[in-house]
């Protein structure tokens, strides 16, 4: 159970690594609609390929699963906007609550 889920977690990490360093055109989209700096998403491809490859090393020497894990933190921590609202909600959710 710990083996497919640190696997699905590397996955899940390293598909969007990968288009964001090889310059996909809808990771290109996705870095214009949340204002990001192309150059600085690299950068969080470059985090996040690092992030995978660190858990999958995790698997043979658990501290560094462990640094994995914390960069993992970090780099969810940095995915937050400057006022503290998740990006995606800051960019998505401007309707009222109320239907009134």
């Amino acid at each position: 159970m710990f083996i497919t889920t640190s696997l699905l977690l590397a996955a899940v990490c390293l598909l969007p690594a990968a288009g964001k360093l090889l310059g996909h055109p809808k990771m290109r989209q996705s870095a214009a609609h949340f204002g990001v700096p192309w150059p600085r998403y690299r950068l969080i491809g470059a985090a996040e390929l690092a992030a995978a490859a660190g858990i999958l090393v995790g698997l043979w020497w658990h501290p560094i699963g462990l640094a994995a894990a914390a960069g993992m933190i970090l780099l969810l921590t940095g995915a937050r906007s400057p006022t503290g609202a998740p990006l995606i909600a800051a960019r998505t959710w401007h309707r009222p609550c109320s239907p009134w």
